[in-house]
């Protein structure tokens, strides 16, 4: 294999280590990635996935999520769908109390200067972020 796309599992099993062979594997495969050896690609669905189950499943800190989701990353054979905006999603989700896709999303509407069309009021703790509330 040159090339693939991650599912969740393996990075939960990388980041978590809960199964020893599946730990082991992950590991391996992105240490590979990191050595150019494969490239491995991760859409923005499969963080919001992590990040939902290492919240309610593993009942992890939003900081711990993301500082490790931040570091993987970095890896220079992980290709992300949207690098900059995952990023910011991630530091905003780190920063605020908000679920992932709502960071995902407030990331969007401020990369591109445009309001959060939402009910939910969590998108008003973002100052860089407008509103809109559908009547």
């Amino acid at each position: 294999m040159k090339a693939g796309i991650l599912d969740a599992n393996v990075i939960l099993r990388f980041l978590m280590q809960d199964n020893p062979k599946h730990g082991a594997a992950a590991t391996a495969l992105f240490k590979k990635a990191e050595q150019d050896e494969v490239e491995v690609y991760l859409s923005d669905t499969i963080v919001a996935e992590v990040t939902f189950v290492m919240e309610k499943v593993y009942r992890r800190q939003r900081t711990e999520i993301a500082d490790a989701l931040l570091d993987l990353i970095q890896n220079p054979g992980v290709t992300l769908q949207s690098p900059t905006l995952l990023t910011d999603a991630l530091l905003r989700y780190r920063a605020h109390a908000v679920d992932f896709p709502d960071a995902l999303v407030a990331a969007m509407a401020a990369a591109k200067g445009i309001p959060a069309i939402s009910f939910d009021k969590d998108f008003d703790r973002f100052t860089d972020v407008t509103r809109f509330e559908p009547k």
